[in-house]
């Protein structure tokens, strides 16, 4: 005898997951948004040190980029952090 009940039971999927996963799109959502504002304005107040004083561009270039670096490090890691997460649940 085919058991309806028990097959629909497996199938089944558990709403607290969803929005687990839910939570951790959001949050990489906004990590991402939050490095791309972030590098945005390094970028731009760089760009203008420079203007406003061209022989320390070098000195300002490289100082920009490890900042840059910092806060796409930070983002890539609120993304695994949130992709551990979702995969846990």
């Amino acid at each position: 005898m085919l058991d309806v009940a028990g097959i629909l039971a497996q199938a089944a999927p558990d709403p607290s997951k969803g929005l687990g996963i839910g939570g951790a799109a959001i949050g990489m959502g906004l990590a991402v948004i939050g490095a791309g504002r972030g590098i945005g304005q390094i970028g731009g107040q760089a760009v203008e040190g420079i203007a406003r004083q061209p022989e320390a561009a070098g000195r300002i270039s490289t100082n920009m980029l490890i900042a840059a670096a910092l806060v796409e490090g930070v983002a890539f890691a609120a993304v695994v952090f949130a992709l551990v997460l979702a995969l846990k649940l």
